[in-house]
């Protein structure tokens, strides 16, 4: 199964693929032809394994924060929220590679009680300042038993797109899709600072599954 945000760049591959396909079979140099055509399908699977939208069952609990995405913690540490909270919280980062699922889903249910698109920059996802200075989404989701996220989805050196269907005054579904992020990227959880943390550094975590923290 693929997400909606890839139906139009698949279609769009698969066409140029079958273009190169045929035309290289016109090639009389064997190994050139072969290669031609080799290359061509290895760039549509590469398109179709990130755009794959797999089905997950969320262990849905509002007193636990699960993964939003796909991917590898490569931070855990306190810092000052200055954009929503304006308080310490407790930071917890997710790098996606490129053969990750890039879909984003909901990591608690809840009120959605802030979302903003900030344009920016294109620095590598794993660049300290990418949290502050390149193109990403902030929003903020709330429910009587956890309190308050912010998740953020972070643009990276190859996203050039953030989907974000976040809005403002909606309830969501822990687990539900609130997103996808196009080629590359990352996204940071900011927690209060009495949650206890259930992943540690460099742990590779499922989105929708893996729980990150619980009150």
């Amino acid at each position: 199964m693929f997400h909606k945000e890839g139906y139009k760049i698949i279609i769009v591959t698969f066409i140029i693929v079958a273009a190169i396909v045929v035309t290289a079979d016109k090639v009389d140099t064997n190994w050139i032809k072969y290669a031609l055509q080799a290359v061509a399908v290895v760039f549509l699977i590469l398109i179709l394994q990130f755009f794959r939208n797999p089905k997950r069952v969320t262990p849905k609990n509002d007193a636990h924060v699960i993964a939003p995405v796909d991917g590898k913690v490569v931070v855990i540490e306190e810092v000052f929220e200055k954009e929503y909270f304006k308080d310490q919280r407790l930071q917890v980062s997710i790098f996606m590679s490129p053969i990750n699922v890039h879909v984003t889903r909901y990591g608690i249910g809840g009120l959605v009680k802030y979302s903003k698109y900030h344009p920016g920059k294109f620095l590598v996802a794993w660049h300290p300042k990418s949290s502050e200075e390149n193109e990403r989404t902030s929003v903020v989701v709330e429910n009587p038993t956890y309190g308050s996220v912010l998740y953020r989805q972070v643009a990276g050196a190859l996203a050039k797109r953030i989907v974000n269907y976040a809005e403002e005054g909606m309830q969501v579904i822990q687990g539900e899709d609130a997103g996808f992020i196009k080629f590359g990227s990352r996204v940071d959880l900011y927690l209060p600072l009495d949650t206890k943390i259930n992943v540690k550094l460099n742990q590779t975590v499922k989105g929708g599954v893996d729980i990150i923290a619980m009150k």
